[in-house]
């Protein structure tokens, strides 16, 4: 199976893009909207955009057993194994679809924003975009839901709360599901900020605004629930008046984003306004609070968006944004 990727698109670049084809090896079945064509229709975007070129490529790696463990229980982890090896198509501990490659691939996802975040620390990129599959924000430290089986963001965070120079980490998610999962992981930590907009009532049912971290995370989770029908307009201008706020009452040292781009008006999975404008605006946003912050550290990573045409469209759009185009 050939490169997603052109051989020269890895010159000097301030963004990085994470992508290999083995992301396509997680085999979902026929008809399931998480599908291997998603992570082609946002690379065919970048280049339909011209942005591709302009992407300094970064190899996905292999999230190690330590690193999973950060986020996941030892008996989460075996439960995958032996799903997977008893040609389960599901997850036994929900609604996670699974094919004989799924365990591989998705340790390949939690290690391709693991590499995102490696190029970033060691400045050799300002930011970058983890284009991976399956995405993570479901998944918690026992259970994976919905089209999750590790949670790529968390672990993400967690490897860089082993530096010394990074203590606090802001996660934010604009999916049109509520990211349960990362909700759960860091239910209980003042180090890790987890901020997001999420359509409500909505799949899996949990994120209303009185979540709000417990014991003494309390207060370091930020939920906005929006209710079906919300516009573009009318959300950005919500994270416009909320989030700065509260990233500089947390100051971050890093930025990570589960980037969702279900909230499009075009995905068959939601019914939020958003279109490719605003995807741009919430890209140029925090990578604003990231530049105040922490010297414009960033880190996204593909979640959600199921239309191949609107998931192009705003990758596009979102990466243009984090290159400041």
């Amino acid at each position: 199976m050939g490169s997603l990727l052109p051989a020269d698109s890895s010159s000097s670049s301030p963004t990085g893009l994470v992508c290999d084809p083995a992301y396509r090896d997680h085999d979902t079945g026929a008809g399931h909207p998480e599908r291997p064509a998603r992570v082609d229709a946002v690379i065919q975007g970048l280049h339909r955009s011209g942005l591709l070129e302009h992407c300094r490529v970064i190899a996905p790696r292999v999230a190690t057993e330590t690193e999973l463990l950060r986020c996941h229980t030892p008996g989460y982890l075996q439960r995958v194994r032996d799903d997977i090896e008893a040609g389960r198509d599901h997850l036994s501990t929900g609604d996670t679809a699974i094919g004989p490659g799924s365990e591989a691939v998705a340790r390949l996802a939690a290690g391709g924003v693991l590499a995102a975040v490696e190029a970033v620390m060691a400045g050799e990129v300002r930011n970058a975009f983890a284009v991976v599959r399956p995405p993570g924000h479901h998944a918690g430290s026992c259970r994976g839901m919905g089209f999750c089986i590790y949670n790529n963001v968390a672990i993400a965070a967690r490897a860089l709360q082993t530096l010394p120079t990074i203590e606090r980490v802001l996660i934010v998610d604009w999916d049109v599901h509520h990211g349960n999962g990362t909700q759960e992981i860091f239910w209980s930590d003042p180090s890790v900020l987890v901020f997001g907009s999420h359509q409500s009532p909505l799949y899996p049912g949990s994120g209303a605004a009185a979540e709000r971290g417990g014991g003494a995370g309390e207060g370091f989770t930020v939920n906005l629930p929006v209710p079906a029908g919300t516009d573009g307009d009318a959300l950005v201008d919500l994270w416009r008046r909320q989030l700065p706020e509260a990233a500089a009452a947390f100051a971050p040292d890093f930025v990570l984003v589960s980037a969702g781009f279900d909230a499009h008006r075009r995905d068959p999975l939601g019914d939020l306004g958003l279109g490719d404008d605003h995807f741009a605006a919430l890209s140029r946003l925090v990578v604003e609070v990231a530049e105040r912050h922490c010297g414009g550290r960033l880190v996204s990573a593909l979640e959600g968006g199921y239309d191949l045409e609107a998931l192009a469209s705003a990758g596009a759009a979102h990466i243009a944004a984090l290159m400041q185009r």
